[in-house]
């Protein structure tokens, strides 16, 4: 099969015919019909995360139809649309696990990072980390609500009531993130790049009562801001521009050094909090909340071998919403 493989000898991905995976007891065999192109994958090839599979296949915003099933898989049938995210297992048995929160286990599997992932024409994945996926989306929008819009669920979830939400970094995440908050009668702060007005007037477009510069304070205080830019430096802007007793959620799996910022920034039981991976109830509960909202979800699309075009797209800013492959 065709796939896009990271090697680890630069940040350009090799296109290459691999042997077709073949499914294992409780996994899916799965035929790719797309994958988002996430920030994550750009911090894979840009060796910013440690110890990943080499080579591997990245994507863990992967759509697609089940081909075959390995022994014991239940739940599912070939035919299926299923949706594979980010986070692909877990071992059950650490002290994590135990409690509910698997999205911190000890010895996790990947996506696209440990594990190969959805750059390619053809994947296998543990059959009880999939999801059954909402049918109003065709493919290629759903695949950015397989990591955009889990961890930003996730993280406006960590932000508990607030009404006023800040968001920085207004990318595939927050585009879709915007949304369910302005859904819940929340407030939504938009805040993108400075000079950005196209993803300014982008965010206005989504219901934002107000967008603009990440470096300029917004007209109200906020309750809570989430951060999906990986720049440590938004961390006190933000903590600035929310009231007393407010979140910072920092949603992105890397972030730049945050620097040093006086403790009254702080001060007055504001918080900073960050967002890890994703459990399957999180998925579930997303899924449903996707069925009944219709999401407008922005997308560019890219064939599967334009997947280095893609990346260089997002980090450089050309995208307006999500990033998506579409392989078939």
């Amino acid at each position: 099969m065709r796939a896009m493989v990271f090697d680890g000898s630069s940040s350009q991905l090799r296109d290459m015919q691999v042997p077709d995976p073949q499914p294992g007891a409780g996994q899916l065999l799965i035929d790719i019909h797309a994958c988002g192109v996430c920030r994550t994958d750009l911090h894979l090839i840009d060796h910013e995360l440690p110890d990943p599979k080499q080579p591997v296949i990245p994507g863990h915003e992967i759509v697609g139809t089940v081909a075959a099933l390995g022994a014991g898989v239940a739940g599912f049938a070939v035919g299926d649309r299923v949706g594979v995210p980010w986070l692909g297992h877990t071992c059950g048995h650490c002290r994590y696990c135990a409690s509910a929160r698997e999205n911190l286990c000890d010895d996790p599997g990947f996506t696209g990072y440990t594990l190969d992932g959805g750059y390619a024409e053809h994947t296998v994945a543990n059959s009880r980390y999939c999801f059954h996926l909402p049918p109003q989306y065709s493919d290629v929008e759903t695949a950015p609500l397989l990591c955009a819009g889990l961890i930003g669920y996730r993280t406006l979830s960590m932000a508990g009531d607030a009404r006023r939400v800040g968001i920085y970094g207004f990318g595939a995440a927050a585009h879709l993130v915007a949304q369910i908050a302005c859904h819940e009668g929340r407030q939504v702060y938009a805040f993108t790049r400075p000079g950005d007005s196209v993803g300014q007037q982008f965010a206005r477009r989504l219901g934002a009562t107000w967008a603009g510069d990440s470096d300029v304070p917004p007209p109200d205080e906020l309750d809570a801001a989430l951060l999906f830019a990986p720049v440590g430096a938004l961390v006190p802007l933000a903590l600035k521009a929310v009231a007393k007793g407010g979140t910072v959620v920092c949603g992105g799996i890397h972030m730049s050094d945050i620097p040093s910022f006086p403790y009254a920034f702080l001060w007055g039981e504001r918080r900073v909090v960050s967002v890890a991976n994703l459990t399957r109830e999180d998925g579930a509960a997303f899924m449903q909340v996707a069925a009944r909202t219709r999401l407008r979800i922005e997308t560019t699309t890219y064939a599967l071998g334009d997947a280095n075009q893609a990346l260089d797209d997002l980090r450089c800013g050309r995208l307006t919403g999500a990033a998506v492959l579409s392989i078939r």
